[in-house]
């Protein structure tokens, strides 16, 4: 299985000569601080300690509840070996995810394939958030949900991204692949905040290289997007459209994450097979069919009308989980129903036991802008002249705000997991039948989550619902 990931924000001086557009075009995991050590203090973000990295940004906001209620409403163990806060970070990724997943398919019809690494847009917005004040850190920690986290204030959320970040790139497994680079292309003209740049570069690793953006905006594009295309393997191709760029951008952040994963117990070639898929009661589409038949978390949920499936990589500790509605239940239904609390309940519900899969070959790729979906969640003023960004430039020069943000990502599943070349061939389904085995069927729409399994950080979600779109 091949995955990609990238996003994109854009920032730059605004048609207002006292403000200027800050244009974010990639999901980016980094962070804007005012008054930080520099990055030889910390040599390992992974191994430090709060102390090690000593966080003074402009702006702090606190929830106005002493302690932050958790979202769910119920207490949860944390799970062993893990940071109460970075469990609490993760669980408000998922919810973030859920959120915006509902936002994205309202705009989307129940035929159309969706795919978004959720986790890499709430980093980005998370680096953002360490230059936002007054109303626009308000809106950024509400909508990210970052104020659920307990204890803690606005400034403490980018050490337990580290730290979230350390648990997700650095696997065990030498077949699993999950690799995150940041980038900051800034205008060369401008000085950027020096704490701005450190901070980015200790905790995110992302570096800033000078563009010339007044001058040459179009060939700024293409150098952005070769870097991007260069970091996932050439899976992400043209994030940045034409005209995206221009004489007034400042900066643009850029995230990719690129994973690939051999399945645990791969899929037999010699079990691949044609079938239909049923995109909708009217529509169906010829797919090539896997097949296999092996012990799996597995869950039939009657009452909510679903079964999941969890398939893991070699490793274990990254899963897809499949959501597919039973008989005579659209996926829509499935959805307009979902949520955090549910799909937990589902996941902590799921036994191992024997079943019969088929699951269809395919390639999902998707990209959007995510400007409207966020501002319909709540974040408005940072796309606005109503932005309070101050700590990206030196001295809070010219006040900025977020032009754009665009997201893409590629999702590619096979037999092996990774990819692999297009062979079929017809197979006998029953030949060793086994009575006391699950059927999960996926020839009909369903959803699909990539998570850390240990404290379900969901990394890559998604809806297949028309594997055969080229």
């Amino acid at each position: 299985m091949d995955i990609s990931v990238n996003g994109t924000w854009l920032l730059g001086p605004v048609t207002s000569p006292s403000r200027m557009k800050l244009s974010t075009c990639v999901w980016t995991l980094g962070l804007l601080l005012p008054a930080l050590s520099t990055p030889q203090a910390v040599k390992d973000i992974c191994n430090a300690k709060p102390k090690d990295v000593p966080l003074e940004p402009r702006c702090v906001y606190r929830s106005p509840e002493e302690e932050a209620v958790d979202a769910d409403g119920e207490q949860e163990k944390v799970p062993e070996h893990t940071n109460p806060r970075v469990w609490e970070l993760s669980k408000a990724n998922s919810r973030f995810a859920l959120s915006l997943f509902k936002q994205l398919a309202k705009g989307k019809s129940n035929e159309s394939n969706i795919f978004m690494s959720p986790i890499s847009i709430s980093t980005a917005f998370a680096m953002t958030k360490l230059g936002a004040c007054n109303n626009t850190l308000k809106e950024i920690m509400n909508v990210f949900e970052f104020d659920t986290i307990k204890e803690k204030t606005s400034d403490q959320v980018h050490f337990f991204f580290a730290k979230l970040n350390c648990r997700l790139y650095r696997k065990k497994d030498k077949t699993t692949e999950l690799i995150s680079a940041n980038r900051l292309f800034g205008e060369k003209s401008l000085s950027f905040n020096e704490t701005y740049q450190n901070i980015s570069e200790l905790v995110y690793g992302a570096k800033l290289m000078p563009l010339n953006f007044k001058e040459k905006p179009e060939l700024s594009r293409v150098a952005i997007n070769d870097w991007i295309a260069n970091k996932t393997e050439n899976r992400i191709q043209n994030t940045l459209p034409e005209g995206s760029l221009d004489d007034t951008t400042v900066l643009v952040l850029v995230n990719t994450i690129y994973f690939k994963g051999q399945w645990k117990s791969k899929f037999d070639k010699d079990n691949v097979f044609k079938a239909d898929f049923h995109v909708s009661k009217s529509k169906t589409c010829p797919v090539s069919m896997m097949y296999q038949e092996t012990k799996f978390r597995y869950g039939r949920f009657t009452e909510d009308k679903v079964q999941l499936l969890e398939l893991p990589y070699r490793g274990d500790d990254i899963t897809m989980v499949l959501i597919l509605p039973l008989k005579d239940t659209t996926l829509s239904e499935v959805e307009a129903k979902l949520n955090m609390k549910t799909l937990t309940g589902w996941l902590h519900n799921m036994k191992e036991t024997s079943v019969s899969v088929q699951l269809p070959r395919f390639r999902i790729e998707d990209g959007f802008s995510l400007k409207e979906k966020l501002q319909a969640m709540g974040l408005k003023d940072l796309f606005s002249f109503d932005a309070s960004l101050p700590g990206i430039l030196e001295d809070g020069a010219n006040p900025l705000y977020i032009s754009e943000a665009y997201h893409k990502a590629f999702l590619e599943v096979n037999e092996e997991g990774s990819e692999a070349a297009a062979a079929t061939a017809v197979v006998a389904i029953g030949r060793s039948f086994n009575f006391n085995r699950e059927v999960f069927v996926a020839n009909h729409p369903f959803l699909l989550f990539i998570r850390e399994s240990s404290i379900n950080t969901m990394v890559f979600a998604g809806r297949v619902a028309d594997p055969c779109v080229p």
